[in-house]
């Protein structure tokens, strides 16, 4: 560590400067203003579901079925 140099330290406080500004700026674009949010997250479709299919029978239905086909 000791011959890290005049250049390199410079260079560690530049990019950690970088790595706290950037999580602060966006922050502050999207919780400023909650349209930038809405915008940006509108023209992304993160989950679509597909459509719903018909619903199982009831447990009454499955044991009407049932008696009707032993009665057979």
């Amino acid at each position: 560590m000791s011959s890290i140099g005049p250049g390199k330290g410079l260079l560690e406080v530049a990019k950690f400067g970088i790595y706290v500004a950037i999580p602060i700026v966006m922050m502050y674009t999207f919780a400023y203003d909650s349209k930038n949010l809405e915008r940006i997250m509108g023209n992304r479709s993160y989950v679509v579901y597909p459509p719903e299919g018909p619903r199982p029978p009831s447990p009454e239905e499955i044991r009407e079925i049932a008696r009707k086909k032993s009665l057979q």
